[in-house]
């Protein structure tokens, strides 16, 4: 979603029209959809359906010139439906990676395999559909996973440069309004819900010339020698990042969101501060802020900013009317001199290590009383 209040505002007003369009442009969908299965693979069909395909908000842009020669196409991973946007350009096939046999595999344009139990058998398998006469050529995705295209390449597997000398290299721009085209870790369903929902969204494909492998040139220098001239055409950097990285970063985000997305403001929030803020007042509120939206635990962060592990300035405590001088005013560890000896030190830092203890289950239990100690005895 956009960031900027202005967009955002405009994306509320536009809601109710693009529901609106989703159910008209699933429809309209479901025609376009009986029509390809119907049609063989030629250029009126593809040519019909492109058509079609701008009434439900997808238009497709080209540049440069494909090869007929070349049977392998290599492009940079967008969206889970760039197969098919290739495919309303030229003939292509592009094997299914992740997703099982069956007709759902069929229906999103992927060309099945069956289930291959490893990766040489998946290359025995795309060699001899590409030994096959009269084999449309193979759409090859070798970052193996998708991007927003903006930033830089995932890196490029090399088995898909295993399989010829030659192929032709594509690159994919995709955009919309309001909208990001590309979401990490977002399902191919929930693309199209956005895809049908948006106005329209934009695809630019641009053909490259024709790559050749240069001589002894292994696999992996080929593939970073494509993913190069990719990166250059876009205006991105090609990374070592896989799309095993990807997949990581996206689950360690998500565990993450369920602590970081409570605000601080919040009433929730406020109130375990105040709890924290009770028991040890010389803390700051900025401070406890922080660490209750990491720990969501009023105990843990007491814990942790008793026993040092969140450095902060203590700020001056202000004793009000309320307090009960001689309970624990009076009992806060005070301090000492400095020892000369390690060991009087370390004894010396214990003790008010265990005074300050002290102190916050005091305040503690004179706040909270019977709840503390119910679940202090339940522990």
């Amino acid at each position: 979603f956009p960031v900027d209040l202005l967009s955002r505002g405009l994306l509320l007003l536009y809601a109710p029209l693009g529901l609106c369009l989703f159910f008209l442009r699933l429809f309209i969908g479901a025609h376009v959809f009986l029509v390809s299965c119907a049609l063989p693979d030629c250029a009126i069909r593809r040519l019909l359906v492109r058509v079609m395909s701008s009434v439900l908000g997808v238009l497709v842009s080209e540049s440069g010139g494909r090869d007929a020669a070349v049977k392998i196409f290599v492009s940079n991973h967008v969206t889970c439906m760039d197969h098919n946007v290739l495919s309303l350009l030229t003939a292509c096939s592009t094997p299914a990676m992740s997703c099982p046999p069956g007709f759902l595999c069929w229906a999103r344009g992927f060309l099945e395999l069956g289930s291959p139990g490893s990766r040489i058998q998946l290359l025995e398998s795309l060699k001899h559909y590409l030994s096959q006469p009269g084999s449309p050529p193979l759409l090859l995705f070798p970052e193996e996973g998708t991007t927003n295209g903006g930033v830089g390449l995932l890196h490029f597997s090399s088995w898909a440069f295993s399989l010829s000398d030659s192929l032709q290299p594509v690159t994919l721009r995709a955009s919309r309004p309001l909208l990001s085209v590309a979401v990490a870790g977002s399902p191919w369903y929930v693309e199209l819900f956005w895809t049908l929902f948006s106005p329209y969204s934009v695809y630019r494909v641009r053909w490259l010339p024709p790559v050749c492998r240069s001589l002894r040139e292994s696999d992996e220098d080929f593939a970073s020698r494509v993913q190069k001239l990719l990166a250059l055409t876009l205006g991105v950097q090609g990374t070592k990042h896989t799309a095993a990285d990807s997949t990581e970063h996206v689950k360690r985000r998500r565990k993450r969101e369920p602590t970081q997305s409570m605000p601080t403001t919040s009433p929730a929030a406020s109130h375990m501060a105040q709890r924290v803020k009770e028991v040890l007042p010389q803390v700051p509120l900025s401070v406890i802020h922080k660490d209750l939206a990491q720990t969501g635990c009023v105990d843990t962060t007491i814990t942790n900013l008793i026993e040092g592990r969140v450095q902060y300035l203590p700020e001056e405590e202000s004793h009000t009317g309320s307090e009960m001088p001689g309970r624990t005013a009076s009992s806060k560890p005070k301090p000492r001199s400095f020892a000369r000896r390690p060991e009087d030190r370390h004894l010396s830092l214990q003790e008010r290590k265990e005074a300050l203890y002290d102190c916050a289950r005091r305040k503690y239990l004179e706040k909270f009383g019977a709840v503390a100690v119910a679940k202090e005895k339940s522990e």
